[in-house]
């Protein structure tokens, strides 16, 4: 599987988000190239909603793996990014709170400009920044998630094209999880079937909703964020953008596993289990 992660030619940004599935490209990465060279940039880009394992996670790969990992947030003003390290980032959500005060609502499942802006967008002023006009955007798409998977080649927006190592390779979920029994060092949250449901963003409005409960219920002090934007929103939009999801806002999440308790968790149908919380 080694051909597989031969670096292409030209500029790379190796996207690494800071899970299991991205710090496992990486690793394969570097072993099929050695050392990489100054054309490659690994960037992690901070929105100060992660947990503090995936912060450590990050430093741990950097530190024993050798390679230098780019740490970045998003700033309100120009130039519009930050560098960072594992000890000045921002872990209570600064950054993001900075873009929504900016936009004056949340995003949602049809405004995901959180994404946008804190991840591809700071990445990208930064490497505007170092003179890169174009470059190849190797990203961590697994083979058993094709519904995220991006035609390669394409050039999205007149600078990058897209890499898929992983799903060329025929990776998939299992494949991470029995590399990671192996190492001698692993993300320190829990990993379900494959999946870890405090990566990324920790209340992310596309988690389920039995995953948005379990962060109310198990971390109430992370969930109390979430909570407070939505506040902060709706002082600030005199539309409809007060609310992470249509459906429920976070204090009436939080008001529900108040009252319903472990048996909201454990009960089939009584929290929608899908992506975003949308059930059929």
């Amino acid at each position: 599987m080694r051909e597989h992660f031969i670096l292409p030619h030209g500029n790379i940004q190796i996207a690494f988000s800071g899970g299991r599935t991205s710090a496992y490209m990486l690793h394969h990465i570097l072993e099929a190239n050695g050392d990489l060279p100054d054309r490659v940039k690994v960037t992690f880009q901070n929105t100060g909603r992660e947990m503090p394992e995936t912060l450590d996670f990050v430093q741990e790969c950097g530190g024993r793996w050798g390679v230098n990992i780019v740490w970045l947030e998003y700033r309100a003003m120009a130039p519009f990014f930050g560098r960072v390290s594992h000890n000045s980032a921002a872990r209570n959500g600064e950054p993001f709170e900075a873009l929504i005060r900016k936009r004056k609502f949340l995003p949602n499942q049809n405004a995901r400009f959180c994404t946008t802006e804190l991840k591809v967008r700071t990445a990208k002023r930064y490497l505007r920044s170092l003179g890169w006009d174009y470059w190849t955007n190797c990203v961590g798409l697994r083979a058993d998630e094709q519904r995220r998977i991006k035609p390669e080649g394409v050039n999205l927006g007149d600078r990058w094209t897209v890499w898929q190592p992983l799903n060329n390779a025929g990776v998939s979920k299992m494949d991470v999880s029995a590399f990671w029994t192996r190492q001698p060092f692993d993300l320190r949250l829990p990993n379900v079937r494959g999946n870890c449901w405090l990566g990324n963003c920790d209340g992310c409005f596309l988690k389920s909703e039995a995953n948005i409960a379990a962060l109310a219920r198990e971390y109430p002090d992370r969930a109390v964020w979430w909570e407070d934007m939505e506040a902060i929103a709706s002082e600030l939009t005199s539309g409809t953008g007060g609310k992470w999801s249509k459906r429920y806002s976070r204090r009436e999440m939080r008001e529900y596993m108040e009252r319903q308790g472990d048996w909201a968790l454990s009960t089939d149908g009584a929290l929608c289990q899908a992506d975003g919380g949308e059930c059929m």
